[in-house]
């Protein structure tokens, strides 16, 4: 892009010759005017310019007017080996007036040695220190009121804090240490605002866990719990929420991020060591949870709200190595429709879900071609990846028609980029504010005639301290006078420039380091096995619903952005989502039987289809196929039933045509034939019973028949002759008395003699099994 920054009454050819004029004369005067042999002597005994440290915790106000006076507070670090005498502190404005360019703010060192380009110090604006010792720190206050600094134009001016004062081997006032920084000044404005579009991420990884503790109320169990301290006050979440509250931003939210934290509002559950959801203890974020998204409804009103697809897909990996797996596209395109639902669900807002945001915003034609093909037709893409081509003299706006109907809205670089590293210190978070006011003042002074929309797109999950500092930033921005915020859909719909780069780079041009990142064509393999998987469990369920969600979103979960850099735990999660999914649909199972044995030709072989669930499976089919079908036919396929929690017994007919063993597998099907689960194979024994055998039963019984008849026609013989023999008394005596008045027993009768045969009954059948009797195992 081009630098050239133009000041009124400057043209950019008369401003680079000015810069060079100071360079050379800077350097002429360098060479000219020496310190004494003995200073030089002395460079590399630690008193020379960079034997003291000095920190620039604060600077205020960030952006001046005429009449303010500018406060610098800090520390001076003796980093040498000899004391500091006479130490003070002050401040200096870079020789040559504003800076420039853009590259010549990126290219100006914090620290490093003294130059004569640092200008001179601000006379009778100093502060005082006592002597440092060796490794000590002492801090410094050191107020210097603008109108002794001499600023001219409008623009950014390079100032720098130094530390001065004499050691023992250099007995004489010089700079002992710099920190550079940069001073926005605006104080004539009257040009075209730019509009800025600064992007505020609420984004995480993902903490659910796709199993359940066990427990009767089913409670929601995560990976970790640590989101309850992301979520308390002054946790990071926390923070962005209360830092961007009345902030004209545009919030870009994961829409996983907010279904967690409302999965957190309510009693749940975390793994327990080694990840065992079975000593799960309870978690400690519930109340974090309902504050921060009561806070978050509250700071979202009025300003636009993007929701990026559900669980934040790496578009990237997708596009390298995933979009080739049967399904990939289809999840990505899920995805951005949950998006809306979710967030329409949690905070009661319409999102907007036409914008894709692949990692750091570096893009390439497969890129494009799978962010279009998930719904989106707007690209945040950063302008490291899309670069320009020098055709113009300023920064373009941020949208680009890319082709296609696809707009890429592409966001500043420096500027995005100025939050990043380690922001913990007050002196790294001060300066990275400065050099932010400093990049966007620039970009308004290279055409201050000229409006153009821009795009801020920090890092995906800010720090806290980076939050901080980036807050910090857009609110100088706004009282510096030279922005207007815009929401990102305004910058999406800006005219573009003419001439501005409309090419997205080749393959060839994508990071190898992002590359290194990605999830690998073996990751999106396993999901998709885990989706084929899921698909078969579904058609079995009377209710899918309850499978559908958890296992759908631990899908999209699967391919975040935010495994990245993190490829064990990507894993480890993937594994657990598939291996649950296997312990669920072996839930529904055939019970295990080794072997049965049949007696007589025909039979019934029972088969147990078990469901441990707690719903109801349907649909299913269980069929027999014997090993040797001519020796034993096992019947029609049957169709399966089982309420939830219960097994079900089907019993199969057979037909045996041969003694022996036979093997038998029983198996499930779905309804569309597909195998569910693993077969059952079990041993059948046929011991029909041989003809030869049955003849000698029948004979046996026969004989026997035989044998009953002879001893019932021999009784009734002898019944006989004693009814002849009766006939022939005259008079039938009196039965004797027993002395009681009552006949003796038997009178009448004839008494049974021992050897007599028993009563006549009916015959009995021998006891053997009907034939078809079930045997068990």
């Amino acid at each position: 892009m081009g630098e050239a920054a133009r000041h009124p009454g400057t043209t950019p050819a008369r401003s680079w010759l000015r810069r060079a004029a100071t360079l050379v004369g800077a350097a002429l005067l360098t060479s000219l005017v020496q310190f004494p042999t003995a200073t030089s002597a002395h460079a590399d005994t630690g008193s020379g310019s960079s034997t003291a440290e000095v920190d620039v915790d604060s600077l205020s106000p960030t952006t001046p007017a005429k009449n303010d006076t500018l406060t610098i507070s800090g520390t001076v670090t003796n980093d040498g080996d000899e004391t500091i005498s006479s130490a003070h502190v002050g401040l200096r404005l870079g020789s040559g007036g504003p800076l420039s360019s853009r590259s010549a703010i990126s290219n100006t060192a914090a620290s490093g040695a003294f130059s004569v380009l640092d200008g001179n110090e601000i006379a009778d604006h100093t502060a005082n220190l006592p002597d440092i010792p060796p490794h000590i720190s002492l801090p410094f206050t050191l107020d210097v009121p603008v109108s002794a600094l001499g600023l001219g134009n409008d623009g950014v001016y390079q100032l720098g804090v130094t530390a001065s004062g004499t050691t023992k081997d250099a007995n004489y006032q010089h700079v002992l240490g710099i920190k550079r920084t940069f001073l926005p000044w605006y104080s004539q404005g009257g040009g075209e605002k730019t509009r800025t579009t600064f992007l505020w991420p609420l984004i995480d990884r993902p903490h659910m866990d796709i199993r359940t503790p066990g427990d009767d109320q089913q409670s929601p169990l995560f990976r970790d719990d640590d989101l309850a301290a992301e979520l308390a006050p002054g946790g990071r979440l926390d923070q962005m929420v209360s830092l961007a509250k009345g902030l004209p931003v545009t919030w870009v939210i994961d829409p996983d991020l907010l279904a967690t934290v409302d999965a957190m509002t309510k009693p749940y559950k975390v793994l327990g060591p080694d990840g065992d959801p079975k000593q799960a203890t309870p978690g400690t974020g519930t109340e974090y949870a309902k504050q921060w998204l009561n806070e978050l409804q509250h700071a979202i009103q009025g300003d636009e709200v993007v929701a990026l697809p559900f669980g934040d897909p790496d578009i990237a990996s997708i596009a390298h190595h995933g979009k080739d797996v049967s399904g990939t596209i289809g999840h990505l395109k899920a995805a951005t429709d949950l998006a809306a639902v979710t967030v329409q669900t949690v905070l009661g807002v319409s999102p907007r879900t036409d914008f894709a945001w692949p990692a750091d915003g570096a893009v390439d034609p497969s890129i494009v071609g799978v962010a279009t093909a998930g719904g989106a037709d707007k690209i945040i893409a950063r302008s490291d990846s899309l670069r320009e081509t020098g055709a113009l003299s300023y920064t373009p706006s941020a949208a680009r028609p890319i082709g296609g109907g696809t707009t890429a809205v592409v966001a500043d670089s420096p500027l995005s980029k100025a939050f990043m590293g380690d922001l913990t210190r007050a002196d790294a978070e001060t300066l990275a504010v400065q050099k932010f006011l400093a990049q966007s003042l620039m970009i308004d002074e290279q055409a201050p005639g000229q409006q153009r929309n821009i795009v801020v797109a920090p890092q995906r999950m800010p720090t806290t301290s980076q939050a901080q500092a980036m807050a910090a930033a857009i609110s100088a921005s706004r009282t510096g006078g030279w922005t207007d915020p815009a929401p990102l859909s305004a910058a999406a719909k800006a005219t573009p420039d003419p001439g501005a780069n409309e090419s997205v780079p080749s393959a060839d041009a994508y990071p190898a380091s992002l590359r290194r990142q990605e999830l690998t064509t073996d990751a999106f393999q396993q999901i998709q096995s885990v989706q084929d998987s899921l698909n078969s469990f579904l058609v079995i369920l009377s209710r899918k619903d309850r499978v559908t969600t958890p296992f759908g979103t631990a899908v999209l979960r699967s391919m975040s952005t935010q495994w990245r850099g993190d490829p064990d735990n990507a894993a480890a999660f993937r594994g657990d989502v598939a291996s649950y999914l296997s312990d669920l649909t072996q839930y529904v199972h055939i019970v295990d039987k080794k072997s049965i044995t049949l007696s007589g030709r025909t039979a019934t072989i029972p088969v147990t289809v078990q469901n441990s669930l707690t719903q109801q499976v349907t649909g299913l089919q269980l069929r027999l196929t014997s090993s040797q079908n001519n020796r034993l036919d096992v019947g029609i396929p049957q169709a399966v039933t089982v309420d939830g929690g219960h097994s079900r017994s089907l019993k199969f007919r057979t037909t045996a045509s041969a003694n022996g063993i036979t093997w038998v597998s029983a198996q499930l099907f779905t309804a569309d034939g597909t195998p569910y689960g693993q077969p059952m194979v079990f041993q059948v024994n046929v011991t029909s019973i041989t003809d030869t055998v049955m003849l000698v039963i029948a004979g046996g019984l026969l004989l026997l028949v035989l044998a009953g008849f002879r001893m019932y026609r021999h009784r009734k013989r002898r019944a006989l002759l004693a009814s002849d023999e009766t006939d022939d008394t005259s008079e039938e005596p009196q039965a004797p008395d027993d002395g009681r008045g009552q006949a003796a027993e038997g009178a009448g009768t004839v008494p049974e003699q021992p050897g007599d045969p028993a009563a006549d009954t009916a015959a009995e059948s021998p006891g053997t099994r009907a034939a078809g009797e079930k045997v068990d195992r």
